[in-house]
C-alpha cells in the first residue's frame, strides 16, 4: 500500500498550495535572496488561482513610489465570472513591510539586480509570492 505525500508545509505548520512555479528562473538566474509577500487580488483573481489558472514564466517586480508592483503575471478570467472579471495581466501591487521595501530598493539600485517571482502559493487563505533578487 502506497503512502500519499504529505502536503507541503511552512516553517509554522500551515499548509501550502503552489499555484505557480517559475521553475526557468531557477536555471536564468543566480538567486541572491528570497523573500515572501503577499499580493494583493480581486475577487474573481483568487477564484481563479485556486484552480491553478496562474502563468509566472515572464513576470517581474518593479519598485515604483515605494511599493512593489509585479507585472506580467498573467492569471487568467475566472470561468464562471461575468463582467466584473478582472484584467489577466494587469499590475498587481505587492504587500511587504516598508523597510523590506527600502531594503530591497537599495540592492536592486546599487548592483544592477532585479526582482522576479519563483513561486504563487497559499499560506492558509492568503496568497503569497516568493520574491527573489538576482543576478
Amino acid at each position: 500500500m502506497k503512502k500519499n505525500a504529505a502536503a507541503p508545509v511552512d516553517r509554522e505548520g500551515k499548509p501550502l498550495k503552489v499555484v505557480a512555479d517559475n521553475r526557468r528562473a531557477r536555471h536564468e538566474y543566480e538567486i541572491i535572496e528570497v523573500f515572501e509577500a503577499g499580493i494583493e487580488l480581486q475577487g474573481t483573481e483568487v477564484k481563479s488561482m485556486r484552480n491553478g489558472k496562474a502563468n509566472l514564466s515572464d513576470a517581474f517586480a518593479r519598485i515604483e513610489d515605494g511599493e512593489i508592483w509585479l507585472h506580467q503575471c498573467h492569471i487568467a478570467p475566472y470561468d464562471h465570472g461575468n463582467r466584473f472579471n478582472h484584467e489577466p495581466l494587469r499590475k498587481r501591487r505587492l504587500l511587504m513591510h516598508h523597510m523590506q521595501i527600502v531594503k530591497l530598493k537599495q540592492k536592486v539600485q546599487e548592483k544592477g539586480l532585479t526582482l522576479i517571482p519563483l513561486k504563487l502559493f497559499f499560506k492558509g487563505n492568503w496568497a503569497k509570492v516568493d520574491l527573489a533578487v538576482v543576478r
